[in-house]
């Protein structure tokens, strides 16, 4: 496994001498995609990583995302992730727990295996690379010593209510709140810890399942927001959580869901409008 480069990424002073260093999981597409290019315009050293390459570099304000290479279900692709970013960097700032997802399949269409194989992506996955990644994010060097290194776990509002169809990742992502919680007080004061609560998000895995951008143009009308989120306002709200302005931030969730979903009966109760 290897770390691909960008401008400037092979610089092994980087972090020490200012930039800070950001690990973002999944980050080659859509949310982390998003999440990787709105840490590239702060200044960061971006590193991305995931199964396969990007199609495309994850690049922004002239910068390029480092892409290194890791099945995340595997335990020793893990330590390799952070074994690699310790010889390269010497440090961990940020560590954003994106990767993660599921198909849309009822309870009994499957086996228990496959929405066991679910419920190990979206939750213990994030577990295991945050323990990965605790040493680095405690222990980092130059000017941001004594400040406390963050994580960011990529929530979703699936694990707020009833989840028809992802009823794993729905329960993934309720036991990744509730994780990001109890590691925010154990790993106090050295490392604050928060989850971005989203709703629906306009990727291009978005656009493909609601049928193209007329599907996904009626779908964000039941937003109250009146539209989907993009990617690179996760990555913006992802940059605040991890920054100083958020120093005294820990445990928290954010909702980033275009003020939620209208109840139902509403609608049914004007007629299909709300």
């Amino acid at each position: 496994m290897s770390g691909t480069p960008g401008p400037g990424a092979g610089d092994r002073s980087a972090g020490p001498d200012g930039r800070r260093v950001v690990l973002v999981t999944g980050g080659t597409r859509g949310v982390g995609a998003g999440i990787a290019r709105a840490f590239l315009r702060t200044g960061a050293d971006v590193v991305v990583c995931a199964r396969r390459p990007p199609d495309e570099p994850v690049a922004a304000a002239g910068r390029t995302a480092r892409f290194h290479s890791a099945d995340l279900r595997e335990s020793a692709a893990v330590q390799e992730v952070f074994t690699w970013l310790a010889a390269e960097y010497g440090r961990l700032d940020v560590l954003v727990n994106n990767a993660g997802g599921t198909p849309h399949r009822p309870l009994d269409a499957t086996d228990a295996a496959r929405h066991v194989r679910i419920l190990e992506l979206n939750l213990l996955v994030p577990l295991a690379v945050s323990l990965a990644a605790r040493p680095l994010l405690r222990t980092r060097p130059g000017p941001q010593q004594g400040t406390a290194g963050a994580i960011v776990m990529i929530g979703s509002v699936s694990g707020t209510r009833p989840s028809p169809g992802t009823a794993a990742y729905g329960a993934a992502k309720a036991g990744l709140e509730n994780l990001a919680r109890t590691m925010a007080v154990e790993w106090a004061p050295h490392i604050r810890v928060n989850t971005l609560v989203l709703g629906m998000v306009g990727t291009p895995a978005a656009r493909a399942h609601y049928g193209g951008d007329a599907g996904l143009a009626a779908v964000g009308r039941t937003v109250p927001a009146g539209r989907l989120a993009e990617p690179d306002e996760i990555g913006e709200a992802a940059v605040f959580l991890a920054s100083d302005r958020a120093a005294y931030v820990t445990g928290a969730g954010l909702l980033v869901h275009g003020g939620g979903e209208a109840p139902a009966f509403l609608a049914a109760a004007h007629g299909g409008t709300t």
